[in-house]
């Protein structure tokens, strides 16, 4: 990978020379922009019965009016389209401006988890289609996620089959809330695909499978957001105990937009109750944290920050300093400042979680 130029900025401290963004949402201008790859009966569909997804709020918008789309609001395109949807904009507010080397996309809202499994299907393949037509090959800075149909594992290896070895793809795709925990063998052909593609996989937050945070639809949008690292503890937890790392050991899971606060907490509880009940899950030999020191990263974004600094380090050494991976969730109205995010008086330590984990697991230049 080539580092590009920094541009100056009256910022607190400066972004690291190289940084690997691994989590930027692509948007649609509209639905007419994903025509070109999707067949008549499915274009039919959906001008007819649109998206149908499983969700609380399907009928309206989670996000609050604060925060419309829950966006930047310097991030609305002058030319119209929601955030995320212009390139050139993308370029100049993120790219450009923060010297960004590579960044990973990561579309939401585009027909994973619909109702109708095999219209999500399609709607996954025109997406991916979309992103490389409308992102990778426009922007060489830029790689694109498969899209899966997640709820139906034969469909979504079918979709990784066509992207394997595709370098314009980092990853496949899946959301946290899915119809049953995500170590569940319906979701199996997902990591045996991956696997033998040589993709990671990547799990971000929220979801469209009709399940409500872990305690039941929320009354307010905070909770929703306190919810993320909630919902991704299930994951580690499901993936660890139904065998999913024993069974695929090749397989790399990044957690995205989660945070890492908990997840040394979360390995050593789960050390703990494998040690006392371990004889219910005779196909996990290994204690669960060392699954997690080899086969799972998180990205830091929206990342916990304690009042003295110093914890933030002990927490990473509790982690491990190879498992934490930048991101700056743009153009999400809690965007990290790369040049204000991650303020660490170790360069070496602040380089590896910037840029050097995220080469070593994506492996693509």
């Amino acid at each position: 990978m080539m580092a590009l130029e920094l541009r100056e900025r009256p910022v607190e401290q400066t972004a690291a020379a190289e940084i690997i963004d691994c989590d930027i949402h692509p948007k649609v201008r509209s639905l007419e922009d994903l025509r070109p790859w999707l067949s008549n009966r499915w274009w039919d569909h959906l001008q007819t019965y649109g998206l149908r997804s499983r969700h609380g709020f399907a009928k309206g918008s989670p996000y609050p009016k604060a925060a419309p789309m829950a966006c930047r609001r310097d991030a609305w395109p002058a030319s119209g389209g929601e955030p995320g949807s212009d390139l050139e904009l993308m370029c100049e507010q993120l790219l450009d401006a923060y010297g960004i080397t590579l960044g990973v996309l990561n579309p939401l809202s585009t027909g994973q988890g619909d109702q109708n499994a095999e219209f999500s299907a399609a709607m996954c393949f025109a997406t991916n289609e979309w992103q490389k037509a409308a992102w990778t090959e426009r922007e060489p800075r830029l790689r694109a996620s498969v899209l899966v149909s997640y709820e139906d594992g034969e469909a979504s290896r079918a979709e990784i089959e066509r992207r394997a070895g595709d370098p314009d793809f980092a990853q496949v795709l899946l959301l946290s809330r899915t119809a049953e925990p995500l170590g569940q063998k319906r979701y199996w052909p997902i990591y045996e695909a991956a696997t033998e593609a040589g993709l990671p996989v990547g799990i971000h937050v929220f979801g469209y499978s009709g399940w409500a945070r872990s305690g039941g639809w929320a009354s307010y949008y905070i909770e929703e957001m306190t919810e993320h690292a909630a919902s991704a503890q299930a994951v580690v937890a499901s993936l660890v105990f139904e065998g999913v790392f024993e069974r695929f050991p090749a397989l790399k899971v990044v957690l995205i937009e989660a945070g890492f606060g908990w997840l040394a907490a979360l390995g050593w509880r789960l050390d703990k109750v494998w040690a006392r009940m371990r004889d219910e899950v005779p196909h996990v030999p290994r204690p669960p944290s060392a699954y997690l020191s080899e086969q799972l990263w998180v990205t830091t974004q929206p990342m916990e920050e304690p009042k003295i600094r110093a914890h933030l380090l002990d927490v990473i050494e509790w982690i491990g300093p190879d498992r934490i991976m930048f991101a700056t969730d743009y153009p999400h109205w809690d965007f990290d400042d790369p040049g204000h995010a991650l303020a660490l008086p170790d360069k070496a330590l602040k380089r590896r979680i910037m840029f050097e984990n995220a080469r070593a697991v994506y492996g693509r230049g």
